[in-house]
């Protein structure tokens, strides 16, 4: 087999991931509307949920074909490229200023979740029981988020994503219609992305594990890009890392924990002593960057946009060269 058909099929895969997620997104937000449940719950929960879903589908679609690697390539990939990619370009165009108190709470948390999975993943094994571990944690996180979000309701960053959501009643019918083809799409999108991804690591003679970590990554990651550009473009700082934040706590919690809910499986040592590392000292200095001084709140100015993606470009480099 050339490799004409896998990358296309990776391609088109990523391509129909973002747009299928779209519709999910807005048939939820639409169910939930009708449910009339808080806007503040469809905004954490079903847009967070949904910036996620391609991470999401890809990776249980990986488990579920014996790929477990590729699954948590794609998660851990997908939090590097998130900061390192998407926010360094970001910072590099438009400096991104922190105001939301909330959002300078969800910093430390997410520092504080990436320390436990590391703690999860020292013996190299992931089994059913930390997936289930990881799951409980993430349930533990949405609640204390939506907790803390009700506790804080003139808070910036809810401010803007309430005016974000869909104004308007949205029929039911038309809702439904639009989750479940979106659900659909994102399912037959993720077997075309998984299938490609593993015919072309097979070609190219590399590790399930580094393309989930490049080429599955980056793709997957288009849409945190796609909405981090918006945000920052219209004012929406807060949004924009928010929009980060809550994507690498669903993969860092979600995404892995239902892989190895579907297929435990052992870790490449690599992924505690290149890939983890990278991925918490990138999380470090987002936290560090946006708690800013004495809690007040930080910003992300060029320059450190320009470390940011320095330390992505490095960090891919150093897998390219484990390639070839």
């Amino acid at each position: 087999m050339n490799w004409a058909l896998p990358a296309v099929a990776v391609l088109v895969g990523v391509w129909a991931l973002i747009r299928s997620s779209d519709h999910f997104v807005q048939g939820a937000s639409g169910i939930a509307t009708w449910y009339k449940l808080s806007p503040l719950v469809i905004g954490i929960v079903i847009v967070g949920f949904g910036t996620s879903a391609p991470e999401m589908v890809v990776s249980a679609s990986s488990a579920l074909k014996g790929n477990p690697a590729l699954a948590l390539g794609n998660a851990y990939g997908s939090n590097i490229a998130n900061i390192g990619l998407i926010l360094g370009i970001t910072a590099l165009i438009i400096p991104i200023q922190v105001h939301s108190s909330l959002l300078r709470k969800e910093l430390p948390l997410l520092t504080l979740v990436t320390l436990v999975s590391f703690a999860i993943l020292y013996n190299l094994q992931l089994s059913r029981l930390d997936g289930v571990i990881l799951l409980i944690v993430f349930a533990l996180v949405m609640t204390l988020t939506i907790w803390m979000s009700l506790k804080n309701p003139n808070d910036e960053m809810l401010k803007t994503l309430s005016e974000e959501l869909p104004v308007g009643a949205v029929s039911l019918k038309k809702a439904l219609l639009q989750l479940v083809a979106g659900l659909v799409l994102l399912i037959l999108s993720s077997k075309a992305v998984v299938w490609g991804a593993v015919e072309l690591a097979t070609l190219a003679g590399i590790s399930e594990l580094v393309i989930g970590l490049t080429v599955v990554a980056v793709g997957t990651s288009l849409p945190e890009l796609a909405s981090t550009l918006a945000a920052v473009r219209k004012g929406e700082h807060d949004m924009a890392i928010g929009n980060v934040v809550g994507s690498n706590l669903f993969n860092t919690l979600a995404v892995v924990g239902i892989a190895s809910c579907i297929s435990p499986f052992a870790l490449d040592k690599e992924v505690l002593t290149r890939d983890f590392p990278v991925m918490g000292l990138l999380t470090l200095s987002l936290f560090l960057i946006g708690w800013g001084r004495r809690g007040r709140g930080g910003r992300i100015n060029r320059f450190e946009g320009g470390v940011l993606l320095t330390c992505f470009v490095a960090y891919t480099l150093w897998l390219l060269r484990s390639i070839f």
